[in-house]
């Protein structure tokens, strides 16, 4: 039998490594911006189109490479950034590993310029699929230009799961985030299919902070900061009151290096206790600063998974900041002494005369004395006591017949009280609806049914592009951020439909002159920004659709919410729309919308 243990050729090799390094369009973009940081540029400009499938431009005026270099990087485990295995520990650079150019040029067609400032002529090398095509001398400028073309083109099963350009375009625009906001004071230039999306000047974190994100920021943050033998720590944390349910605004960064760090997220959820609304987690952006050998950054191949030597002690420091940062702007709970009514303080001058205060004093009681006389007119069989509750009184709370004088949730609904027959149903703790049927009784969760009803009405409003509109007086303009913003091109058209009446304004800017007619009159700019947060937190394996998620994640913003009181008629509206519904039983990601107590499970009870 022959040997069949043998050599991977280079090329094949490198496309294994590729995998693990390059897994889509923004892996290529944080490489390559990586190594222009490395390599003392001050300013990077990132071109991309298409995504990234067609092009990943990379251009900085750093410090260049000789034509040697050149051609060496990108060769596996070529590096100019450690030479013993103790470097290891050391690391203050971005890049070391030597992986990412030769993982780059086995799937894709790269062309990089380059010049150092010390030569007067430059080099470009083209390769295509690790094979080297051209070497030439040409004249550039000084620094870098990285042009990344046709992406995994020699690898058709990776291309074929790249995910929509507008989904693509999201991360590459995380990756910049991650990179442009430890690093202020250089300047960032992003474009995709030659629109603007960042233009970053050299700043301080604040303003960097404001312009990756919004202006708005500013009013939002408080600030954080520590120095301790450990560690360093500067940053800022959000509002309780400007919390979201995404983590699009969640950043942790060591020694100018994003990382994630569940235990340290953890950190900040605890110091935030009790002060955010359910389902939601505060902006943060914290730095950290600490010696290179008390961490270990190479236990992953894109280097995010960093491993603390004293993270024990890190995770109390990180706590501790942030709850003082909050008591010092007065944003942890407050007692409040103006309750119900005021508290009385007596004055007293020195001619007051003070007497002691008397107790009222019954003679008779006796507490060791358990029966009481039992007279025709108070007696119950002892038996019937035994069997009561000592809270019987509390067996009705929530159960209440809602009261006429509540607007009616639904504005197409023109009856009043007096023009029908109160229907059998009861509300039970402003959350439930009570209604009988044949088998037994209803018990309908009032949100989700609304939901529900929403749901499939918006979802008919896409499909037919009729959806109607409350007209504001004013037109509103909202700024968004990159991602946000890249999201709502990506669903406007369906907005339009459902009844927003929504324009682009300018850049990374909408128009908003009306709201669809199912929502509540209020802030357009919360009902913007809540659609926008469902929809990026929206489970894509329960509703991959765009329509229907957009459809879902407006349903959900609209409902009516679950401590909400309602009249007859609104609860008798509910219900028929519900069963008016194709799928009446369940919400769009399938939560119990209804349930039936059937007679044999009452009568049992008794």
């Amino acid at each position: 039998m022959s040997d069949i243990i043998q050599l991977l050729p280079d090329s094949v090799a490198n496309q294994i490594a590729a995998g693990e390094v390059i897994q889509r369009p923004a892996s290529v973009v944080k490489e390559l911006v990586e190594n222009a940081l490395d390599s003392g540029a001050t300013s990077i400009t990132v071109i991309v189109k298409n995504a990234g499938k067609s092009l990943i431009q990379v251009i900085d005026n750093g410090c260049g490479m000789s034509q040697t270099d050149a051609r060496i990087a990108f060769e596996r485990h070529a590096t100019s950034k450690i030479n013993k295995a103790s470097d290891l520990f050391a690391i203050r650079t971005m890049g070391f590993r030597g992986e990412a150019l030769a993982s780059i040029a086995a799937i894709a067609q790269v062309e990089l310029r380059t010049k150092r400032i010390e030569d007067e002529l430059g080099v470009c090398i083209k390769i295509s699929g690790s094979t080297v095509e051209s070497q030439d001398v040409i004249s550039c400028s000084n620094g870098s230009n990285f042009a990344v073309k046709n992406l995994f083109f020699n690898v058709p099963a990776r291309r074929k799961f790249l995910k929509a350009n507008s989904t693509e375009l999201r991360h590459i625009i995380s990756e910049v985030q991650r990179i442009a906001l430890p690093n202020p004071q250089i300047g960032f230039v992003l474009t995709h299919n030659d629109s603007e999306i960042y233009r970053l000047t050299p700043s301080n974190m604040m303003q960097r902070i404001i312009g990756v994100f919004n202006k708005n920021k500013k009013q939002r943050l408080v600030p954080v900061q520590t120095d301790t033998t450990i560690v360093k720590i500067r940053g800022y944390v959000g509002k309780p009151e400007f919390s979201r349910k995404s983590s699009n605004e969640q950043f942790f960064f060591v020694n100018g290096r994003y990382m994630r760090s569940a235990y340290f997220h953890k950190s900040v959820i605890i110091a935030y206790q009790k002060l955010l609304p359910p389902d939601t987690s505060p902006s943060y952006f914290v730095f950290l600063d600490t010696d290179p050998a008390r961490i270990d950054i190479n236990i992953h191949p894109t280097k995010t998974e960093i491993k603390f030597e004293e993270g024990e002690a890190v995770f109390q420091i990180i706590l501790a900041i942030i709850r003082e940062a909050l008591g010092k702007f007065n944003i942890v709970p407050s007692i409040d002494f103006d309750t119900k009514g005021k508290m009385d303080m007596p004055v007293v001058s020195k001619d007051t005369v003070v007497v002691q205060p008397v107790v009222d004093i019954d003679d008779n009681f006796n507490p060791f004395e358990k029966e009481k006389k039992i007279t025709k007119k108070n007696y119950v069989p002892k038996s019937a006591l035994d069997s009561v509750p000592d809270d019987w009184e509390n067996l009705y709370d929530g159960l209440v017949e809602t009261q006429p004088q509540q607007q009616n949730i639904f504005e197409d609904t023109k009856k009043t009280e007096s023009d029908q027959p109160k229907p059998n149903v009861l509300q039970l703790q402003n959350k439930f609806i009570l209604t009988t049927v044949k088998s037994g009784v209803m018990i309908i969760d009032q949100q989700r049914a609304h939901e529900r009803i929403l749901y499939e009405q918006f979802e008919q409003a896409i499909s037919n592009q009729k959806g109607l509109i409350q007209k504001s007086l004013y037109p509103l303009v909202i700024e968004l951020d990159a991602i946000d913003f890249e999201i709502m091109m990506q669903v406007m058209a369906e907005l339009r439909a459902i009844g927003f009446d929504i324009e682009q304004f300018g850049n990374q800017a909408i128009s908003v002159s009306g709201i669809p007619a199912e929502f509540e009159a209020g802030d357009p700019q919360h009902a913007i920004f809540a659609i926008l947060e469902k929809f990026k937190t929206y489970p894509k394996d329960l509703i991959a659709d765009t329509q229907q998620r957009i459809a879902a994640s407006m349903a959900k913003v609209a409902s009516i919410s679950s401590d909400k009181m309602l009249q007859h008629s609104e609860m008798k509206e509910i219900i028929d729309r519900l069963f008016a519904c194709q799928i009446p039983n369940y919400t769009p990601d399938g939560k119990t919308v209804l349930t039936i107590l059937k007679n044999n499970e009452i009568q049992e009870k008794f």
